[in-house]
C-alpha cells in the first residue's frame, strides 16, 4: 500500500528467498469499483492522519483515479512514484537472485478438454 506499508517491499523479498522462493512479482494496489470505499473507510479507522496522503499517492499512480482498469496499466501504475518502485523492486530481485531462472511452461502438448457432448476432432 503506497504511503503505508510500501517500505517493507525490500524485507517482504528477503523474507520470502530466505523461505525459498526463487521468483517474485507485484502487483500495484487496485481499487476497482466498491472495494475504492472500503478502502477508504479502513483507512479512516485504522490510519486516520495518513489516509489523504495515501489516497493521492494512490490517485497519482492511477492518472488522478482510484483505479486504472486499462490493461497493461491496472496491475503497474504509472508515473515517478511507480517507476521508482519498479526499480527497488527490480534491484531488490537481482541482490537476492529472484527471477533468475525463470520457468517456461512448455504448452505445445495441451489440448483443451472435450466437453461434454462435443464432438471430437479428426486427425
Amino acid at each position: 500500500i503506497p504511503m503505508l506499508n510500501d517500505s517493507q517491499l525490500e524485507a517482504v523479498l528477503e523474507a520470502a528467498a530466505g523461505a525459498g522462493a526463487r521468483e517474485a512479482a507485484y502487483v500495484m494496489l487496485r481499487l476497482p469499483l466498491e472495494v475504492a470505499e472500503l478502502f477508504q473507510a479502513w483507512l479512516e479507522e485504522h490510519f486516520p492522519e495518513r489516509a489523504a496522503r495515501v489516497m493521492n499517492r494512490v490517485r497519482d499512480l492511477r492518472g488522478g483515479r482510484d483505479n486504472d482498469p486499462r490493461f497493461g496499466h491496472r496491475m503497474r501504475g504509472e508515473g515517478v512514484y511507480a517507476d521508482l518502485l519498479r526499480q527497488r523492486f527490480a534491484r531488490a530481485c537481482r541482490r537476492l537472485g529472484l527471477n533468475r531462472d525463470r520457468i517456461h511452461l512448455d504448452c505445445s502438448r495441451f489440448a483443451p478438454p472435450v466437453r461434454p457432448g462435443q464432438q471430437l476432432e479428426l486427425l
